[in-house]
């Protein structure tokens, strides 16, 4: 017998749709899965005898159509498990306008999978009304306007809710509000020029919902959106270590995935000690800064995010720290000064709009009760 489920997939920000196909014979996964893919058998094997139904007595052949997108991550568990079951008779046939998407335990719970947001939306697009996914991905999709979203704890729960015995409730949108207060780290704290960066978000203007939609999607695919989170609220703020690498500051890997550039999308990417940073993790910044949009290109494909972020970076004069100061002397030589300052490339300065020297804070200041402006 054959049956066909819809899913989803993501390349990039871009969600698609996926069919995925069930025939009892064969025996084969097809439909380019990775490794992550072709593991989905064995766990759905698992979880259906777990859950005491019946294995088919024939082989099995899963297509995952479009055949010419490369499938990753372990998404396709659950409409694995729901054509199988449909393909047996045990279910019914669940229709075009309702897609499934989840990780599956061996015991047939269901776990979260990554980039929720832009899948969903994609659903909407493609005339997808119902979604069944795991409990914690629920509130992310929910998002997405017109789609009713069934959170869903395992496997079994999404069986009995479509053999009509015991209905799952549909998520509940949360509301969105532009005006929303900021929850970060206050102005108010600051003594001199200590610790301004991580307190620039608060004084930007919060984020619209549109940029708190592209936001959560980037985060959403980064795997770093938290479970219950609808949508990211406050504008983000990184700070990477100086060691970091080239790939994780625009992106990269084998899949694609957004890197830090990325995750700065609409919020600040702010860079502690600036020379510290290897020559070429600072080069690959000029491009990003320039069209606000990167394009990581690898062997399983391209993958394209968006980048518009406040750089904010902080040097020392010098590598002792001391020139220019006021009351202690400054070791460098000038040939030190020069190379020290040399590791920052005249073209990346260009892209930097405003250069300020910060003088030393002075005790008292920074032992004052007083607060700053909030």
């Amino acid at each position: 017998m054959y049956a066909k489920v819809t899913s989803l997939g993501v390349t990039g920000l871009a969600g698609y749709i996926v069919q995925v196909e069930a025939d009892l014979s064969g025996g084969l996964l097809v439909g380019l899965p990775d490794s992550a893919v072709k593991e989905s058998s064995e766990r759905v094997r698992s979880a259906i005898k777990n859950l005491h139904y019946e294995w088919p007595a024939s082989r099995i052949t899963i297509n995952l159509a479009p055949a010419d997108v490369r499938k990753t991550g372990p998404v396709y568990d659950l409409p694995v498990f729901v054509g199988i079951m449909a393909a047996q008779g045990k279910l019914p046939a669940p229709g075009s306008e309702r897609a499934f998407l989840g990780e599956l335990g061996l015991d047939g719970t269901l776990r979260p999978v990554t980039g929720v947001l832009p899948m969903a939306l994609a659903a909407v697009q493609n005339g997808v009304k119902e979604l069944f996914l795991p409990a914690e991905n629920a509130a992310e999709a929910a998002v997405a306007e017109g789609l009713t979203v069934y959170p869903a704890r395992s496997a079994q729960d999404v069986v009995l809710h479509l053999c009509g015995a015991t209905p799952l409730t549909p998520a509940t949108p949360e509301g969105y509000d532009e005006d929303g207060v900021w929850l970060g780290p206050d102005m108010a704290d600051v003594r001199g020029q200590s610790m301004l960066a991580k307190r620039l978000p608060g004084i930007l203007p919060p984020l619209t919902y549109e940029e708190a939609l592209e936001t959560s999607a980037i985060y959403s695919v980064a795997g770093l959106l938290r479970g219950g989170t609808g949508l990211i609220k406050q504008r983000p703020f990184r700070s990477p270590h100086h060691s970091v690498s080239s790939t994780a500051i625009v992106g990269g890997g084998s899949v694609p995935r957004p890197g830090e550039v990325s995750l700065a999308h609409n919020g600040v990417l702010f860079l502690d000690e600036l020379p510290e940073f290897a020559r070429d993790t600072l080069e690959v910044l000029r491009q990003p800064l320039e069209d606000g949009r990167v394009t990581v290109s690898r062997v399983h494909g391209t993958a394209s995010y968006p980048c518009r972020f406040m750089l904010v970076a902080a040097m020392n004069p010098c590598k002792c720290g001391y020139l220019g100061h006021p009351t202690r002397e400054c070791t460098c030589t000038p040939s030190a000064v020069d190379a020290y300052r040399r590791r920052i490339s005249g073209p990346l300065l260009d892209r930097i709009d405003l250069h300020v020297e910060a003088l030393p804070v002075e005790y008292d200041d920074l032992a004052s009760e007083q607060g700053g402006e909030s």
